[in-house]
């Protein structure tokens, strides 16, 4: 029997011809395949403002000819004057472009259809001021405060660059490498995605994508600094991999001797991340001539660090991968174009004599936080800007991206890059874009979301198994389809669970090979492999901590389910990412929460509201009605804090002491994961410590009677002869 549906009975008859139902949102589920469309929003262009429609017969003839165009079907926005134009200027253009193979006259459109098309993707560019974001103003005097925020907002200058409308424009409008534009085909993109869209012109040719939205009187910028805010699994690995790998062959043509110098580092918070943006990096850059390498222990890739002490039992690179020869003993310099790396093994590897005192890298010309509001955490941030203030090149180009990212991440990323220009003495006005996709920090809108009151810890054990094994079809909701993901608030946590559900099911289809469970204390190999079974479909169902929960990339996951409660929202936005990706539909997000969850439930019930307004949902369909959200509590400021920090009090594992220390070991025993009464539990523990006591007497008994028999013989020394 369904417990949870039969509590939540309402009085709505149920559909009997649910089946047809179920069928046709199953083959919507991520796992079905690749969408045509990759793209999240391709809102209706709206008529340009000022101008007379068109006739009837004129815009289905436009409509007819858009169609027949591949990849341009949500982009265009062009009448038929516009297009008859541009096929003038394409006959000129041939003329005297038949000698050479790419186009003389890049195809531009006008600001008034940039503004259109990123308007229609829900893309929001604008330029900062250097290291002077704006803050916010108390409302005590209002004629202050209006001044100020009127000062702020004419610093911050929205921009309406070209975007990119097709991959093929790549090769003939921003002139990028044809070896890596054919890499690019064979990897199967044809339409970008909004991040892509907006991102990829700024950074192949600021130049040109800006030409019509700056003013006369000033030039484009040459190079610039890039903030890229997108939802999550919208090809944000591919909008920063594409111009690094472009800059360095550009560079090289130029050079008499092509030899493999670090011009590139992208840093990723966890080692999952960054072995997934190497194979994306050697998939682009395959036949190119540009080496990409992920950061590994015992490296060497400065001659003035000295990590060889930290890194004496770390495995070796293998010859390919070296440059040099040893050096009294030591690991040789691995050379490489690009390397992807975590952030604490790459500043150790810097690290020369003491560690705050690292090696500089005048040749890297880009650094790539990916995820950068963790690595500005913080947790990561001074091991961050130890690489940052390392990056000592002039011409230096910072670009962070991720789905979330506050203002304070935003302001100290303006300040150091600010501060860094003054610190070299360069030009104190600083280039700085900030590119939004849709609604910031806000979950993708594809997917279902669904929070779940379970009450008690048996009661989320009793939910997960019902949605492994449900008794009824009727929504296709009412189970989750493997493979998906289930995130927990610790690792003893994530043990436990895998051990409840090890025979859930049925040998038949595997039985306990199909689930699994990956965190941070299991090693190298072990994660390795079991990331490789997951992706390959061994693995059905995936027990992991939140260090799944950014970046990576699984195309086929049809769901995901948050065991607890996230410790922010933002960790919802990431782990509930990790289904519906690159447009996929059908996507479901499950969250349990019990009566100690209640106070923290608020910042997720906002973000599943604001994902099902941008999708378009009516208010009266939306599962986060207002006096739901009117009626959970408001958590503080201070308990967000050591929520982020902690989790969920009753969940941490023996962190609290002092005098709560009691309730907390209370709290604890009824916050273990299992089916066992306390009474059980309890004669487990006697037998295990009686068998613990037993062989600890035995073994202090066997020792004593040696010592005894030692004693009677005389021991090892047995005297002098007489």
């Amino acid at each position: 029997m369904d417990v949870l549906k039969l509590l939540s009975r309402s009085t709505k008859q149920s559909n009997r011809r649910g089946t047809g139902k179920a069928e046709g949102t199953a083959a919507k589920l991520p796992s079905s395949g690749t969408p045509a469309n990759p793209q999240l929003f391709h809102d209706p262009i709206p008529e340009s403002r000022g101008k007379k429609r068109k006739r009837s017969g004129e815009a289905k003839e436009v409509q007819g000819s858009v169609e027949e165009q591949e990849g341009i079907n949500f982009f265009t926005s062009e009448t038929a004057p516009q297009k008859a134009k541009k096929r003038v200027s394409e006959n000129d253009g041939s003329k005297s472009s038949q000698s050479k193979p790419v186009q003389a006259a890049p195809k531009l459109l006008s600001e008034e259809e940039c503004r259109q098309i990123l308007k229609s993707h829900r893309l929001k560019v604008t330029l900062l001021p250097g290291g002077k974001l704006q803050k916010k103003i108390k409302k005590s005097k209002k004629s202050k405060s209006s001044t100020k925020v009127k000062s702020s907002k004419d610093e911050i200058k929205q921009l309406f660059p070209q975007p990119l409308v097709a991959f093929e424009d790549l090769r003939g409008t921003y002139q990028i490498s044809g070896r890596l534009s054919e890499n690019i085909k064979e990897q199967g993109y044809k339409i970008p995605t909004e991040v892509q869209m907006g991102s990829l012109p700024l950074l192949l040719k600021p130049s040109t994508a800006l030409g019509s939205s700056t003013a006369e009187e000033e030039e484009a910028p040459n190079n610039l600094d890039l903030l890229a805010v997108a939802p999550t699994g919208s090809g944000k690995t591919l909008a920063f991999l594409i111009p690094a790998i472009n800059d360095i062959i550009q560079r090289r043509r130029t050079q008499k001797e092509k030899n493999h110098e670090m011009e590139a580092v992208i840093i990723a918070p966890t080692k999952e991340l960054a072995s997934q943006i190497v194979n994306e990096g050697k998939k682009l850059a395959m036949g190119t001539g540009v080496k990409v390498l992920g950061m590994r222990k015992g490296m060497r890739i400065v001659a003035g660090a000295d990590n060889a002490k930290a890194d004496e039992d770390s495995d070796q690179e293998d010859d390919d991968d070296s440059g040099d020869e040893h050096e009294s003993g030591r690991a040789p310099i691995t050379k490489a174009d690009i390397m992807v790396t975590t952030p604490l093994i790459f500043l150790h590897a810097l690290s020369s004599g003491s560690s705050d005192n690292h090696t500089p890298l005048p040749s890297v010309r880009t650094l790539v936080l990916d995820e950068a509001d963790v690595l500005l955490d913080p947790l990561f941030r001074e091991q961050t800007l130890g690489i940052w203030n390392a990056c000592t090149n002039a011409d230096l180009r910072v670009t962070l991206w991720s789905a979330t990212m506050g203002s304070n991440i935003e302001s100290l990323a303006a300040e150091t890059i600010q501060s860094r220009r003054e610190k070299l003495e360069l030009e104190s006005n600083s280039n700085i874009i900030r590119l939004v996709v849709g609604l910031k920090d806000s979950a993708i809108p594809n997917i279902t979301h669904r929070l779940t009151y379970a009450a008690t810890e048996p009661g989320k054990l009793l939910a997960l198994r019902q949605l492994l094994h449900p008794t009824a079809q009727t929504d296709a909701t009412q189970s989750l389809r493997p493979p998906f993901l289930v995130f927990t608030q610790t690792i003893p946590r994530a043990i436990a669970l895998h051990a409840e559900l090890l025979y859930d099911i049925p040998a038949e289809a595997g039985g306990s090979s199909r689930i699994a469970v990956l965190h941070s204390d299991l090693s190298d190999t072990a994660r390795d492999h079991v990331m490789t079974r997951f992706r390959n479909g061994e693995i059905w169902i995936l027990i992991t901590t939140d260090i799944l929960s950014r970046g990576v990339d699984f195309k086929g996951i049809n769901g995901v389910v948050n065991y607890d409660v996230p410790n922010s929202g933002a960790a919802y936005i990431h782990r509930v990412g990790r289904t519906g990706r690159a447009g996929r539909d059908g996507g479901i997000a499950v969250t349990f929460y019990t009566k100690e969850d209640i106070p923290y439930v608020k910042s997720v019930a906002n973000i599943i509201a604001a994902s099902e307004k941008q999708a378009g949902k009516p208010a009266s369909e939306s599962s986060m009605q207002k006096w739901l959200l009117d009626a959970l509590p408001t958590p503080s400021k201070e308990e967000k804090k050591k929520l982020k920090k902690y989790g969920v009090e009753a969940r941490r594992g023996g962190l609290s002491k002092g005098k709560d220390s009691k309730d907390s070991k209370g709290s604890k025993s009824r916050m273990q994961i299992s089916t066992k009464s306390g009474f059980e539990r309890k004669l487990e523990n006697n037998r295990r410590g009686a068998i613990q006591g037993s062989k600890r007497r035995m073994q202090e008994g066997g020792a004593a009677a040696e010592g005894e028999k030692n004693v009677k013989d005389g021991g090892d020394f047995e005297g002098f002869d007489e």
